[in-house]
């Protein structure tokens, strides 16, 4: 065993004062400093080394004290360069020396100090460590390709507000973060956006961003093998913090799961704070819905993103004690499809005699909540003989659907589709994975109104599509392989099998709706050539969706609604079931013809005619959503009209 000695004491402590911070080097460099001015200076006085008479030094006839000794070595140890300014004595210019020697000796540590608590403090900013002072900002915790788009969508939220804030939380290097996000989002407008870096359910880290204070948080499911675990860890680190908000205070915080299953749980952890987005159910529905109406994910994409019409909810005094239908011809830019009441609840189309008391909000359709103004119009034109009605009934028939591709969000897709079908309709699964089947018939074994079938083969293969007779089927949903952890290659399959699809249709001359599932949003235009009839950026509706209910969180009743089977949904139907085609007639005209059948008339898409997509507020396929009423249009064969509606499980029209 090894004897400590009083030297190893004093180099043990020494090494733990100097490896503490900055400070304690520098506090014990100006005690050294002070020690060795002074012993320089009682060296001068006692041995009476001053020079006599020197007016270099401000001295004459050797009247000089203790302090004029202390003050001459400390000029010398600060400033060597005067030394050779001095009088030619042997002693003094010795001490002199020492000081001067000294004084380089000590600057040059100091210089070595301050520099590396400079590097060091630098080194930490960089690493995303600091406390982020905000106030009513928008906080992100995690990180993936889901970040861009929702910081994208809260820039232009932002817009019209001064000096507001993003601050993003993740397990990611800092400066990389603001590096992808300037690439990816490199106009931020009014937006500041502040990156650290830390653990979002580390509670230490969780105070870096300031949640507090915060108007809402956004919490992103992580790239990772179980995301929901983290994602519901981050809620209850939220929730159950220390320094969490006093009650009855609460945060806003909407949270992204991935698996259905996982719901129950995270709803205990955040209770009534958290505002959950089940990616799987909001992507499988629309998925479903858009199958057997091309263009709705238009619709979807044009009410979830903040670049065009959005819902909003505002109070109009104006309105009070009149009824629901008289609210909906009383503005011209915006398209009014519902009520919140006073105490809270969300009525999507409610019955058109409601009356609007003291308190209630409308629901209204708007390019922005500030273009939400009653209109100067008083007497509006209503052609009436213009207006037709849809026939009494339509003989429903079966359809049958082809699904190309599996990935976990099929069976929900299936199911969902079982809501919207007439009874003997098919589903057929192609995917080359054998155990596909086993999932399929175990996981949709309730459905009632489809029949199922499977075929195992390489959905990416011309040959497979040509077994199973492509033309026999009135649609088809071509699903990407969400499994793979390179999006470009799942993207890529899902092209190849596009082009193939596109090619059958294209030699046969057989119509049939093609809906793709893509994960990347800018591989839609490359998908443009295929000539599908719509697309599913089911990563963009995600963060479109959570962005935002992180601006109103009852957005989410109003989103769900729309987007389950039962309530009221959005639907294109026929334009000849509104208006006579072929003259022009306004767009309240048309809202009055959907009202006489006890739907809302919302916007309007238009036939395959490439002159008829341009002008202003025309969206992709000839979508136009909230289309000003007074304008007039002529609608053509194959024109439709984009209503709120209700209707029975299995109507098609």
């Amino acid at each position: 065993m090894k004897k400590v000695f009083l030297i190893h004491k004093i180099r043990y402590n020494f090494d733990n004062l100097m490896s503490k911070s900055s400070f304690a080097p520098i506090i014990l460099l100006i005690i050294s400093f002070a020690l060795i001015v002074i012993f320089l200076a009682i060296v001068l006085f006692m041995g009476n080394l001053l020079p006599q008479n020197s007016s270099i030094l401000g001295l004459n006839n050797g009247n000089y004290d203790f302090i004029n000794a202390l003050w001459i070595t400390i000029l010398r140890m600060l400033d060597g360069g005067v030394i050779s300014e001095d009088p030619i004595e042997t002693g003094f210019l010795a001490v002199m020396f020492l000081a001067t020697i000294s004084g380089i000796f000590m600057i040059s540590i100091l210089i070595a100090i301050v520099n590396s608590g400079l590097t060091q403090k630098i080194t930490n900013l960089r690493k995303g460590k600091s406390f982020v002072v905000e106030y009513n900002h928008t906080v992100i915790l995690g990180w993936s390709f889901q970040v861009f788009p929702i910081v994208s969508e809260l820039v232009i939220a932002n817009e019209n507000q001064k000096n507001q804030c993003i601050a993003i939380l993740a397990e990611k290097d800092k400066v990389e973060m603001e590096d992808e996000i300037k690439s990816k989002v490199p106009d931020t407008k009014t937006t500041r956006i502040v990156c650290r870096t830390g653990n979002p359910i580390d509670l230490h880290d969780l105070e870096i961003i300031n949640p507090h204070q915060a108007r809402s948080i956004i919490i992103i499911a992580p790239d990772t093998k179980d995301p929901d675990s983290i994602v519901i860890k981050t809620i209850l680190a939220i929730t159950n913090n220390p320094h969490r908000k006093p009650l009855p205070h609460k945060y806003h915080i909407v949270a992204e799961i991935r698996d259905p299953r996982n719901v129950p749980i995270a709803q205990i952890a955040g209770k009534d704070e958290v505002q959950l987005v089940v990616f799987d159910y909001l992507v499988s529905r629309i998925t479903a819905q858009t199958c057997r109406q091309p263009g709705l994910s238009v619709v979807f994409t044009e009410l979830l993103d903040f670049s065009g019409d959005e819902i909003y909810f505002q109070e109009e005094p104006r309105l009070i004690k009149k009824t629901f239908v008289e609210a909906m011809f009383s503005y011209e830019t915006s398209t009014v499809i519902g009520l919140r009441k006073q105490n809270g609840e969300i009525l999507l189309k409610p019955p058109i005699n409601t009356i609007i008391e003291k308190g209630d909000q409308i629901i209204a359709i708007a390019e922005d909540d500030d273009k939400i103004i009653l209109s100067n119009i008083k007497e509006f034109h209503i052609d009436h003989s213009a207006i037709r009605s849809a026939p009494k009934y339509i003989q429903p028939k079966p359809e049958a659907t082809l699904i190309i591709g599996w990935n976990r969000r099929t069976p929900i897709i299936i199911n969902e589709l079982d809501k919207y079908v007439w009874p003997g309709s098919t589903i057929t699964v192609i995917s080359d994975d054998p155990e596909i089947e086993q999932k399929l018939f175990e996981e949709c074994q309730n459905t009632v109104n489809n029949k199922l079938n499977f075929k195992i083969g390489d959905p990416t293969n011309r040959k497979t599509l040509d077994e199973v007779k492509v033309t026999r089927f009135d649609h088809v949903i071509v699903l990407s392989q969400a499994e793979l952890t390179d999006v470009q290659s799942s993207d890529a399959r899902t092209l190849s099998t596009l082009l193939h699809l596109r090619d059958i249709a294209d030699s046969t001359g057989h119509t049939f709706s093609i809906v793709s599932e893509m994960l990347d949003d800018r591989n839609r235009e490359l998908a443009e050539i295929t000539h599908t009839d719509d697309f599913i950026v089911s990563v963009r509706l995600d963060s479109l969706m959570l962005s935002q209910i992180s601006q109103n969180k009852e957005l989410r009743i109003v989103f769900e609604t729309l987007f389950s089977a039962g309530g009221p949904a959005i639907y294109i139907k026929p334009a000849e079931y509104y208006v006579e085609l072929g003259r022009p007639v306004n767009f309240y005209t048309v809202i009055e013809s959907a009202r006489q059948q006890n739907q809302i008339a919302i916007g309007y898409k238009l036939a395959k005619t490439k002159k008829r997509y341009e002008g202003d507020g025309i969206l992709a396929y000839g979508v136009i959503v909230n289309p000003p009423k007074s304008h007039e249009i002529f609608f053509n064969d194959g024109d439709k009209i984009i209503v709120l509606a209700e209707e029975n499980s299995g109507t098609n029209h």
